[in-house]
C-alpha cells in the first residue's frame, strides 16, 4: 500500500508564518478572484477565527479550506475550498474535503457540517454525503445552494 501523496496541516491563522499565510491567500486569490474572475472581498475578516487546513507537498501548498463555526448558534462550515491549478485531476479536491470532514468531526464532534457550494458542484459534494438545503441563489455572481452534511 503506498502512502498519501500529501501532508495534512490544521492550524489557526496566527500560527502560519508570513510565507505560509502568503501562499494560502495567493491560492485563494488566484482561484476565487483570478481563475473565477469574481471581484469579491476575500479576506472578509474571518480568517481569525477559522481553522486552516492545507494539503502540503514537502514545501508545496497543493489545497486548502478553511473550517469554522461563525457562532454557537450555526453549523460548522467547510469554506474556501481551493486546489492549485498546478495539481487538479489528481483528487485532491475529494482528498481535501475529506481531510476537512474529518477535522471538522474532530474540532465539533457530534455536528453537522454545512458548506456553501458553487451549484455545478452539487454532484461532487453530495458524493461526500452532502444534501441540498436551499433553493438556488447567486453569491458573488456565482449560483450557489446550501449543503449539510449530516452527523453519521
Amino acid at each position: 500500500m503506498t502512502s498519501q501523496p500529501y501532508t495534512v496541516d490544521v492550524r489557526r491563522l496566527n500560527e502560519f508564518s508570513a510565507i505560509e499565510l502568503y501562499a494560502m491567500l495567493k491560492l485563494r486569490v488566484d482561484v476565487f478572484v483570478v481563475e473565477q474572475e469574481c471581484p469579491y472581498p476575500e479576506l472578509d475578516g474571518n480568517d481569525i477565527a477559522c481553522l486552516h487546513l492545507r494539503l502540503m507537498d514537502g514545501n508545496e501548498l497543493l489545497a486548502c479550506a478553511r473550517l469554522w463555526r461563525p457562532s454557537n448558534e450555526v453549523l460548522p462550515r467547510i469554506g474556501r475550498v481551493a486546489v492549485s491549478p498546478d495539481h487538479r485531476g489528481k483528487k485532491l479536491g475529494e482528498a481535501l474535503m475529506r481531510e476537512a470532514i474529518i477535522a471538522c468531526e474532530r474540532e465539533y464532534p457530534g455536528e453537522a457540517i454545512e458548506i456553501s457550494a458553487q451549484s455545478h458542484l452539487q454532484r461532487f459534494y453530495g458524493s461526500l454525503g452532502f444534501t441540498v438545503t436551499s433553493e438556488e441563489y447567486v453569491e458573488d455572481g456565482i449560483p450557489h445552494v446550501d449543503m449539510i452534511r449530516s452527523v453519521p
